[in-house]
């Protein structure tokens, strides 16, 4: 797996295909990494390859990647590794593709840099909705499994972190809901449903995004096929 480097991070990625490129930000929190997709409804570095320039990536501290931890952390650090990594490998405009906390990273690229994003894909996004716990239970329990490696961070660090990611921002947390009616891309959201991806962040997402759209069946078994035929159809439109 190729290796780039940027300050206090070494990030590991993946590309495959040609074509558009295409990054993908894959689900499991702040566990994001490329192993994920294996374990989502269907693998979009398997199913887009053929067509498309697909960069996968583990985000920092997940999977094979590594950063430092500062009390500054927060949704704009893992923007700004994403961006980095696409200007090392030459690329302008792209597509984003997420799932679950990759919506809230789409978010963050949209408010960051709109008009290098021709459009975006969102599955099942993470949202605040009377869950807040959960986010946090969730921020404690990786800081427990990687706290050990980073003895540059202390106590204060950690609780700063997780509050610039969970304590702020409007329902996906890293964007204020009034920053969502700027958002012209296209953007497809397929809905969420389960109390980490709540159907009525879905649909408010798309109330207020005015490049969005939703997809409401995609996940069950029934319904696979229908929703990756959205999603070509989709890019097929957009990035062209």
């Amino acid at each position: 797996m190729p290796t780039f480097q940027r300050p206090g991070v070494t990030l590991h990625y993946e590309e495959h295909g040609s074509g558009f490129p295409v990054l993908l930000i894959a689900p499991g929190g702040l566990r994001s990494t490329i192993a994920a997709w294996d374990k989502a409804p269907w693998n979009p570095v398997d199913h887009l390859a053929d067509r498309y320039r697909v960069i996968a990536m583990d985000q920092r501290n997940a999977g094979s990647s590594v950063g430092e931890v500062h009390g500054t952390d927060g949704w704009s650090t893992y923007t700004a590794d994403q961006l980095a990594l696409l200007d090392h490998l030459g690329v302008d405009e792209f597509a984003v593709l997420g799932m679950c906390i990759g919506g809230s990273y789409i978010a963050s690229l949209l408010a960051t840099s709109q008009d290098r994003i021709r459009a975006a894909v969102t599955l099942q996004p993470i949202g605040r909705a009377d869950n807040q716990h959960r986010f946090e239970e969730m921020f404690d329990g990786w800081r427990a499994e990687i706290a050990a490696d980073h003895p540059e961070a202390s106590d204060d660090d950690w609780a700063s972190f997780k509050a610039n990611m969970y304590g702020g921002g409007g329902m996906l947390f890293s964007v204020p809901d009034e920053a969502l009616a700027r958002f012209t891309t296209p953007w497809l959201v397929l809905m969420g449903g389960d109390e980490f991806h709540p159907e009525q962040v879905s649909r408010r997402l798309v109330e207020l995004a005015p490049g969005a759209e939703l997809v409401e069946r995609w996940k069950a078994d029934e319904y696979v096929a229908d929703g990756k035929a959205a999603v070509d159809t989709f890019l097929a439109k957009h990035l062209v």
